[in-house]
């Protein structure tokens, strides 16, 4: 995996046997989670899948910003308590993640029932000489850290006052960030050595992950624009209590995305929420356009580039559709295009075609995701077998078992893309109940020599990619291919 740390792809070994631990940079909950989360939270549902796939023991945690500065003045915007807008935004992230089939997340941890552990690092900064008290705030003294920077590359001795840290007279220095924040009137505080307040943001980080990982673990994921000065602070907390390095072994990071060209905020009115996407995108809709592109890659996000992505995953979900039919119609079953099965069609002439292609295609995939999880090429060795797939299945050269090996791989590597999975099978049974009931109505047109109806029938399901072909046994149809 690429290592942002090294600044280049290392080979992954776990500090630990084969466990695990993987920290994530969550959400702040002061609104609902845009495009930009669910690029980077899919990114590493994917990741931590695979590594599973993998035989690894993944123990994925995420934090939860439920206290700072933006989570203050948009609950005073809306006149009401911070812990009610944070619970309320943290529900509707969760639900979010759940319509986006995000599920491989352990443990959600929040800032605010981790203040013990936060004052327990600030007190042990203190103690080194590393951090400082001024008017009721804790700094970090960032010049104590000689090597502070190292993951963004930014030189110490080249941070400009005021470039993206925050200055104020009792800092001693423009670049130092803040541990703890002092009390204001009307902000929601906590109890301290230093008097009143509440945490800054970047040992929010630390006190959690080291809470429940220690002072070294695996990976830490997140957007490149955490890399600084976020990231940079939190090795800057960590090594300097433990005296450790490196704290994380393996820095991970997401690729930017624009909108139209243009960075999303809300200056520009372009931020574009998950729950807006979802009122016109299907959820593996969404995943297949992010994981399209390799998770490091900047992404342009358009909705036409949506809407092609849109196509070109339904002619993925066609193969699966007509392969899981198949399946079905080799077992003896009644098929779902009224007839009593094609399985003996399909083992009139008996190929390694498809066979080996599915094989193939597993290699491929592993192959892929093993070199910093290149979902890209991982899809496009899916697409490949569809093409074969399709062509095997239109032929008839291909045998029940070569039906089932190929099946099973994509339903292996659905569940790992979270693609395939049940809300396609449902709009997919759906569809073929319509299907079945305008083949129904075409049969009955042709009893009664309505060639017409019968005909506008046939040509209008072509037109939707439904091939219709009729034999002894009554019509068959299927998706059109690849």
């Amino acid at each position: 995996m690429y290592n942002t740390l090294s600044g280049r792809v290392e080979e992954f070994r776990p500090l630990v046997g084969n466990r695990v631990y993987m920290f994530v940079c969550g959400p702040t909950v002061y609104d609902h989670s845009h495009i930009g989360h669910a690029r980077t939270y899919i990114s590493f549902d994917v990741i931590a899948k695979y590594l599973a796939y993998r035989g690894y023991s993944v123990f994925y945690l995420m934090n939860v910003t439920d206290i700072d500065d933006k989570m203050i003045q948009r609950a005073n915007e809306v006149g009401i308590p911070v812990e009610d807008l944070a619970d309320m935004y943290f529900k509707s992230f969760l639900e979010d993640m759940r319509a986006l089939g995000v599920d491989s997340v352990n443990l959600y941890a929040k800032a605010t029932e981790h203040v013990p552990e936060i004052l327990e690092q600030i007190e042990a900064l203190m103690e080194k000489g590393i951090a400082y008290e001024s008017g009721g705030s804790v700094y970090f003294e960032v010049k104590k850290f000689p090597s502070f920077g190292k993951l963004s590359r930014q030189r110490l001795d080249k941070l400009e006052a005021g470039a993206r840290v925050d200055v104020r007279e009792e800092k001693r220095n423009p670049e130092d960030f803040a541990l703890w924040k002092a009390y204001k009137p009307g902000e929601p505080s906590w109890d301290s050595p230093w008097g009143p307040g509440r945490p800054g943001w970047h040992v929010e980080d630390t006190a959690i992950t080291m809470r429940y990982f220690g002072s070294q673990y695996d990976i830490h994921g997140g957007g490149r624009d955490l890399i600084f000065p976020h990231h940079d602070s939190e090795i800057a907390i960590a090594e300097s209590i433990t005296g450790k390095e490196p704290f994380v072994r393996y820095w991970l990071h997401t690729g930017f995305l624009n909108v139209e060209g243009e960075k999303m905020s809300k200056s520009l009115g372009n931020v574009i929420t998950i729950k807006e996407l979802l009122k016109r995108f299907r959820p593996e809709v969404v995943r297949f356009f992010f994981l399209h592109s390799h998770y490091r890659s900047p992404v342009d996000f358009t909705l036409t580039l949506l809407e092609e992505a849109e196509a070109a995953y339904e002619r993925l979900e066609n193969t699966v559709s007509n392969l899981r039919r198949s399946v079905k119609e080799a077992s003896g079953g009644v098929g779902e295009t009224g007839g009593t099965g094609g399985g003996g069609e399909m083992e009139r002439e008996s190929g390694p075609g498809l066979g080996e292609k599915a094989l193939e295609t597993r290699r491929r995939f592993v192959e892929a995701m093993d070199e910093d999880f290149n979902t890209r090429e991982a899809l496009a060795a899916l697409f490949d077998l569809a093409r074969e797939a399709n062509r095997a299945l239109a032929e008839g050269g291909c045998t029940p078992e070569e039906v089932k090996e190929a099946l099973s791989v994509f339903e292996d590597y659905g569940g790992i893309l979270g693609l395939f999975g049940t809300p396609a099978d449902t709009s997919a049974a759906a569809a073929e109940a319509v299907i079945r009931i305008l083949l129904e109505e075409r049969e009955a047109a042709r009893r009664k020599k309505d060639w017409e109806t019968a005909d506008r029938i046939r040509e209008r399901l072509a037109e939707a990619g439904i091939t219709v072909e009729d034999g002894k046994d009554g019509p068959r149809w299927r998706f059109s291919g690849v």
